[in-house]
């Protein structure tokens, strides 16, 4: 089976790669902008003819969409987000290549969701900030192209590689600076917030099942239990070994720090500026993952401990 990835180079998409290569039957093109791509390709400014020609000439069997961009204004999060995937989707309709189409979407496309909650696949998006919004808009284009097509809505990666801006990043590289400077306290905001944290191989392990199979519509891709940050920063200290105390800030809920820990030494940042958590779901968000079990086949295999051991191995590398 011959694989067109795009985005094999972002967060999801390394990890989505090393699991494609690992199976035999697999034949692995990478499409994107960097140049280690196999082939250098710009969806947010290429045209659907240039992608066409690419594909009637590779004819893969199989379309992964990992690319896409998590920061930004709105004009830029459409055109990486939004114009990329109606680009791909145009390009597979003029194609005689017949390729299934799995894009990747998130649960920012859901929005907030009421505590205690599980999010269901028939829940109505409502996303609260324009990366929801340009992600949802993409999974409009692919539920009516008519092309063979899934959309994995995937809920917070979590694991090895994560982003350094996001909330389990800034809670990694805080304690790492705690450590480094030897400070008994760590003053942390808005732990208050859950999320439904999925490590990112098991993503990948998603995305191949949703590969080799004939599931069609959006189905989830969590880990069924959403867990407050709070919690996750008492597991990481534990694995780091840091014996400090740690001292959540009063802040809004569903908001988060600028710089989401603090060291007590750093009289700089004694009163941060609170801004909205950045995918835009509130204070509140679970997965109800039953779909992938019943239509891909699929579970998450690796806890949250693991996953934030792995973040944390990065981070102490940098001590």
């Amino acid at each position: 089976m011959r694989v067109l990835l795009i985005g094999a180079n972002g967060y999801l998409g390394r990890f989505v790669a090393d699991r494609l290569l690992a199976d035999p039957a697999v034949q692995l093109t990478a499409l994107g902008r960097g140049d280690d791509a196999d082939v250098r390709f710009d969806l947010a400014t290429g045209s659907p003819g240039a992608l066409t020609r690419f594909l009637d000439a590779v004819h893969p069997g199989v379309v992964i969409n990992c690319a896409g961009a998590t920061r930004g204004g709105a004009r830029e999060l459409t055109r990486h987000n939004t114009v990329a995937v109606a680009t791909v989707c145009e390009a597979l309709r003029r194609s005689g290549c017949g390729a299934r189409l799995v894009q990747i979407g998130c649960a920012a496309e859901y929005g907030p969701s009421q505590p205690g909650s599980s999010t269901a696949e028939d829940a109505v998006p409502r996303p609260g900030g324009p990366y929801g919004v340009s992600k949802l808009a993409a999974t409009e284009l692919v539920l009516g192209s008519g092309l063979d097509a899934v959309v994995l809505r995937v809920f917070s990666p979590a694991g090895p590689g994560t982003p350094a801006g996001s909330p389990l990043g800034r809670l990694a590289e805080a304690m790492r600076r705690a450590m480094q400077s030897g400070d008994g306290e760590l003053k942390l905001g808005g732990l208050g917030v859950q999320r439904d944290f999925i490590d990112v191989r098991d993503v990948a392990r998603a995305v191949h099942a949703a590969s080799l199979s004939a599931a069609q519509g959006v189905i989830n891709i969590g880990s069924g239990r959403a867990v407050r940050l709070r919690d996750t920063a008492a597991v990481l200290a534990r694995v780091a070994g840091y014996g400090g105390a740690l001292h959540e800030l009063d802040g809004p809920p569903g908001h988060v720090r600028s710089a989401i820990g603090h060291p007590r030494s750093d009289p700089d940042h004694a009163s941060p500026v609170t801004y909205p958590y950045p995918d835009g779901c509130g204070s509140w968000q679970q997965a109800d993952v039953r779909t992938a079990r019943d239509r891909l086949g699929w579970r998450p295999r690796i806890n949250l401990e693991e996953s934030l051991a792995d973040i944390w191995m990065e981070a102490a590398c940098r001590i």
